[in-house]
């Protein structure tokens, strides 16, 4: 196995959790733990999970950056990277339109030329605080020119932590290869869509910047049990999450490289009809077995290994489900052998 392991699954479920989980994790053997903001605020959760470990990787994937500005990532992260040592992967991710307008009431243009100036706003911030100068960073979408001693926290002892961007789209991973230090996939996406599509936008980014094409992170469903019976439950969760995602218009490309873009008109459409407990019987077994790992431990291990084993630098999973604690003690251990 060449990829680190992180921890995902239900860590950020709740707050009140964090913490055991991530303790959990380490324990257990990840290399990391995963941090999502979706009902929590993905800065405190690193915070409870930095406090309750010592060895791990601490990895928002992601943390949404447009519902911020550049200052207040920077800083948050900054301060994550002290506090944990210098362990902090700080995984930013667009979020898309809708959510950015309607539910953060942010200003929503460009979102891979956005997301370019944002890192490098990110960075010119870390600068300033590294070096005691202002910063002197003018965009199309952010400035920032204002620093003084009073809001400088100065240089951070363990350096600044490394920047990983989430995308899907041809664009938005064109600049994961210009400007970042790893890409964060979607759990919704395929071996097939990352061949032709993924990697050669990556490629792009990074050639086009004069870079090597950095790492990739792979999120990725697994329908965990021992039981057929339970085995079954897990799939029926899982199959429900990908038919959420694939509801989405901005992850039709995804199932159109499988010819299945009539099935993401369909799920669309049920969204919004409103049928929510239906959409899940939309996802054949064909579909579940694309997109999700399923089966015993061992079985989850050898097709994430046949998958991406050529391809991740990181992986973690995806799992809307309760899972046992010792399943995944058992994944990890499947994996490493």
């Amino acid at each position: 196995m060449t990829f680190a392991i992180d921890a995902g699954g239900d860590l950020s479920a709740s707050l009140l959790n964090t913490a055991a989980h991530a303790r959990q994790a380490e324990q257990q053997g990840a290399d990391g733990v995963i941090l999502t903001e979706t009902k929590h605020d993905s800065f405190v959760a690193l915070t409870l999970a930095a406090e309750a470990t010592e060895r791990v990787a601490l990895f928002s994937a992601i943390t949404v950056a447009f519902s911020r500005n550049p200052m207040t990532v920077a800083v948050a992260a900054n301060d994550i990277q002290e506090l944990s040592a210098g362990r902090l992967i700080l995984g930013l991710g667009s979020q898309v339109q809708p959510h950015i307008e309607k539910r953060f009431s942010m200003p929503w243009s460009a979102p891979a030329a956005r997301m370019r100036e944002f890192v490098g706003a990110v960075r010119e911030i870390w600068s300033s605080f590294a070096s005691g100068n202002r910063p002197s960073f003018r965009g199309e979408f952010y400035t920032h020119t204002l620093m003084n001693p009073v809001f400088d926290p100065g240089p951070n002892p363990h350096g600044n932590p490394p920047i990983w961007l989430a995308g899907v789209g041809e664009k938005m991973t064109e600049v994961v290869g210009e400007v970042a230090d790893g890409l964060v996939a979607h759990p919704f996406t395929t071996r097939p869509y990352v061949e032709q599509v993924t990697l050669p936008a990556l490629r792009h980014g990074a050639e086009h910047a004069g870079r090597d094409v950095p790492g990739i992170a792979f999120p990725v469903f697994v329908a965990l049990g021992h039981e057929p019976a339970e085995i079954m439950q897990a799939a029926l969760a899982v199959g429900k999450q990908i038919a959420f995602y694939g509801s989405t218009p901005s992850y039709l490309p995804v199932l159109e490289v499988h010819g299945w873009g009539a099935k993401g008109e369909q799920l669309n459409a049920a969204v919004r009809r409103g049928e929510w407990g239906e959409i899940g019987r939309i996802i054949d077994e064909e579909m579940l077995r694309e997109f999700a790992c399923v089966g015993t431990p061992e079985q989850v291990a050898a097709q994430i290994e046949a998958r991406y084993g050529d391809l991740a630098e990181r992986v973690t999973f995806s799992a809307p489900y309760d899972v046992r604690p010792e399943l995944w003690a058992e994944l990890y251990a499947a994996l490493r052998r």
